[in-house]
């Protein structure tokens, strides 16, 4: 009975070793779940405070859809205002010097006051003349297009050789000659209302191909056959060029 009574306490306190056991051992799980949880939220992202924006700082590189940066259009910007500004302080662009071919005051005009003509017959060409004016005056002067020509009692000038135009307006030192070729009647007879004529009248131009003072006399020293063909060259600064129409 003493032995019964024995193995019963020790049954006992068999079992409650083991309950113990058992009790530390969940207790011992539960605190590692509890520190599991405690590591899981101090793991979270803290909340931005107050009036910070809560983008990532890679943001600020995202496009606009465009393919361009944020902080590139910014860059883009700014280097506008500096080209803004640059074109605001550039210096104005230099004025292009006048032309001082074209007469336009600096020189005065080629007239009867300030020149000597001169006509003279040549071999070739046939039926060719040489109208010379001189610059007589202490200024340079400006001989506009052609010379006006009155043979005789002719009512009109003859009309001009286009093809003698020359690219500028001769201007004419002071001592210096410029040249008209004169064709006073065709070679091959062609010409029609022909007359013969000791008298030539010559008149100059001004830059607005108008009269440039009064008509000089210029003697021929010889009867000259003139004809319908009658044409004159623009003045030239060669005396070659003058022959050549």
């Amino acid at each position: 009975m003493r032995n019964l009574h024995f193995r019963r306490a020790a049954r006992t306190s068999v079992l409650g070793g083991a309950a113990l056991v058992a009790a530390l051992a969940l207790t011992a799980c539960q605190g590692g779940d509890t520190a599991a949880a405690d590591n899981a939220a101090g793991s979270e992202p803290q909340k931005p405070a107050a009036g910070t924006s809560a983008a990532p700082a890679s943001d600020s590189t995202k496009t606009d859809g465009s393919g361009t940066s944020a902080s590139g259009a910014a860059s883009g910007s700014g280097s506008d205002t500096a080209k803004e500004s640059g074109s605001a302080t550039r210096a104005p662009a230099a004025k292009q010097p006048q032309d001082s071919d074209t007469g336009s005051g600096s020189l005065p005009t080629c007239t009867g006051a300030n020149t000597k003509l001169t006509i003279t017959s040549v071999q070739r060409p046939v039926n060719h003349m040489l109208l010379t004016v001189t610059n007589t005056g202490s200024k340079a002067c400006n001989a506009f297009y052609y010379p006006f020509l009155k043979f005789g009692e002719a009512q009109s000038v003859p009309p001009v050789v286009e093809d003698s135009k020359p690219q500028a307006v001769v201007t004419i030192s002071p001592g210096e000659s410029a040249y008209a070729g004169v064709t006073t009647s065709s070679a091959d007879g062609s010409g029609t209302g022909g007359y013969s004529t000791q008298d030539l009248a010559v008149g100059f131009q001004d830059r607005n191909s108008g009269s440039a003072g009064g008509m000089v006399d210029v003697p021929l020293g010889k009867d000259v056959y003139v004809d319908s063909t009658l044409t004159v060259t623009y003045w030239q600064s060669e005396m070659d060029n003058a022959l050549m129409y």
